[in-house]
């Protein structure tokens, strides 16, 4: 396919996405910490379903979306030529390989690299999808890795409530549902902050956005 017909493709999918997200969740995005503004971030969210960051990246609005990269498992988004089209020319995913021993890249330069071109970043730092009753899985060290290599940066917890009972782990056809995105205030790692207590400072920012109703 010539570049200016899969630029056109991403392009139309990529909306396709977003309407279909839009229509099935009715996306409601509470900027309760910061402003919706076109400012370089780092949005750092619970993972509970496998479309939150389609969902995230669809609740904000079109010039944020357009400079923001998810960061995804490749060892997913490369297992068949249409993940891999959607991954790479749709969401222009910062594609991290989950496998230490089949790494061929760093992934906190992968995303720093990104951040140094301009973009901001979607990211889930438990890592992998939360199916336990816990309401978060203990965070990676990406996170803080990435605060510490480019400090000026803002990190913004996100919350996503209600998408994990839209598609339940296991189903193929989503079920209707309202679902809320809460945006708190952005995080900075403090000078000579240790790493478990950065960790337990964004732990605790985004357990402070989740709906009480949901406690």
């Amino acid at each position: 396919m010539i570049p200016a017909l899969r630029a056109f493709a991403a392009r139309v999918t990529g909306q396709a996405i977003s309407t279909f997200a839009r229509f099935m969740t009715a996306p409601r995005a509470i900027w309760q910490g910061i402003e919706p503004v076109p400012h370089q971030r780092v949005y750092f969210a619970n993972h509970s379903s496998n479309g939150d960051f389609v969902l995230l990246w669809t609740a904000l609005p079109t010039p944020l979306r357009r400079q923001t990269r998810p960061v995804a498992a490749l060892d997913y988004w490369l297992t068949s030529p249409l993940r891999a089209f959607i991954g790479r020319e749709v969401f222009n995913a910062v594609l991290i390989d989950r496998r230490p021993e089949a790494r061929t890249q760093d992934p906190v330069a992968q995303m720093a690299a990104a951040l140094d071109e301009g973009a901001s970043l979607i990211l889930f730092p438990e890592g992998q999808r939360n199916s336990s009753d816990a309401p978060l899985l203990p965070f990676k060290s990406g996170l803080y890795h990435l605060a510490k290599s480019r400090p000026g940066v803002d990190l913004v917890p996100v919350w996503i409530a209600n998408l994990n009972r839209v598609m339940p782990k296991g189903e193929i056809i989503p079920v209707p549902l309202i679902c809320t995105l809460t945006f708190g205030a952005p995080l900075h790692l403090a000078e000579d902050e240790p790493k478990d207590a950065f960790l337990a400072r964004a732990t605790q920012a985004l357990l402070a956005l989740k709906p009480q109703a949901l406690s």
